[in-house]
């Protein structure tokens, strides 16, 4: 199925496609920004996490997130910042699976966010909707 052949997406998808991806860009920003200044409560959650009590490794993973978000805010380069968070996302994912966190509110939580990720995207944008033809 070409763009050309995807049916427009109704106002009401279009706007759900829009709060949701707001949701993911407003949590993005606020999980990359509190990871630049060198913060002693972003550094020390990370030692059990397994990664180093080091602002630059929180600064850097912080930096690759706003990235990732500011690509994704971005219409015409939504796709390739969606595909970028989908593989941050699978980083906590597998972060959290490692330590033994709980399933359902823990390891699981970059499920979530990268169901919504997607969900918003694929609302509003026909070029996703056309790679991914859910039959009716």
């Amino acid at each position: 199925m070409s763009i050309s052949q995807t049916a427009p997406a109704s106002t009401a998808a279009l706007w759900t496609g829009r709060v949701l991806g707001a949701i993911i860009v407003l949590f993005m920003i606020f999980d990359g920004v509190i990871k630049l200044p060198p913060l002693d409560v972003v550094t020390q959650t990370m030692v059990p996490l397994g990664w180093p009590a080091d602002a630059n490794v929180a600064r850097l993973l912080g930096i690759v997130g706003l990235i990732s978000i500011a690509l994704y805010a971005l219409p015409r380069t939504s796709a390739l910042g969606a595909i970028l968070l989908t593989g941050y996302l699978g980083g906590a994912i597998a972060t959290n699976m490692r330590i033994g966190s709980p399933l359902f509110s823990h390891t699981l939580f970059g499920v979530y966010l990268g169901i919504i990720l997607w969900g918003g995207l694929y609302l509003r944008d026909p070029r996703v909707r056309a790679l991914i033809p859910f039959s009716r």
